[in-house]
């Protein structure tokens, strides 16, 4: 009973083990050509590793899983069997695995980032009206975060000279395209302005923010309003 243990562990599972470890790599890799070469010849050799042990099994009654004295030859195995395990599944990890969280990571980063310049350039302080648009082109590439601020001064200079105030709170937000170096984000925010001796106005807004990646930094690079027709 110990040798027919020995043969099915070492000479029949270990070896499927192997070529299943092998096979599994080539389909996490997406069978490049040079592992379709690489995995034939290795798989070819643990097969005639098989074919060899049935020979000696018929012959001499003994094969490397029941032989007392092959003791560094089934060490051997083992040891070919686990690497060719840890190989695959650090394969998976990182071909599998390491692109989902980065995806993960990117999708929080750029909702973060598409709520926060939302709800700052609907938001606005007649005490203070350089704080939102400060803090929106904080979030902005370099190259636009200047026409930004140009673009809405005129418009804070109005809005403070008639002291009307405004806030904005996000309702959802969901990505609508994310690539390795561009994004673009759907923001639906609740809106309220505040005009002196009038009551307090709300309204839907919707504005669709454009990203782009960096130096491994993502930056807001537009801010557009979504219309009616879902245009910008």
């Amino acid at each position: 009973m110990r040798n027919l243990w020995r043969l099915l562990a070492f000479d029949i599972v270990g070896p499927l083990i192997a070529i299943a470890a092998l096979v599994m790599v080539g389909v996490f890799l997406g069978w490049p050509l040079w592992w379709v070469s690489v995995c034939s010849m290795l798989c070819l050799l643990v097969v005639q590793s098989i074919i060899v042990n049935f020979v000696l099994l018929r012959r001499d009654r003994v094969t490397v899983g029941t032989d007392d004295d092959g003791a560094p030859l089934r060490l051997a195995a083992v040891a070919l069997t686990t690497a060719a395990l840890v190989a695959a599944v650090l394969v998976g990890y990182t071909r599998w695995t390491v692109p989902d969280r980065d995806m993960n990571s990117d999708t929080e980063e750029v909702v973060r980032l598409a709520t926060a310049v939302s709800e700052a350039t609907a938001t606005f302080s007649p005490q203070d009206p350089e704080s939102s648009i400060d803090r929106a082109a904080a979030l902005m590439a370099p190259d636009q975060a200047a026409a930004f601020k140009a673009n809405f001064g005129k418009s804070t200079e109005d809005l403070a000279r008639k002291n009307i105030s405004a806030q904005a709170q996000t309702i959802s937000a969901g990505v609508e395209a994310l690539g390795p170096a561009a994004a673009s984000v759907a923001v639906v925010m609740r809106g309220t302005q505040n005009v002196p001796g009038q009551q307090p106005s709300k309204a839907v807004l919707a504005l669709r923010v454009a990203l782009t990646k960096q130096d491994g930094k993502w930056l807001v690079y537009d801010v557009a309003p979504i219309n009616a027709a879902g245009g910008s």
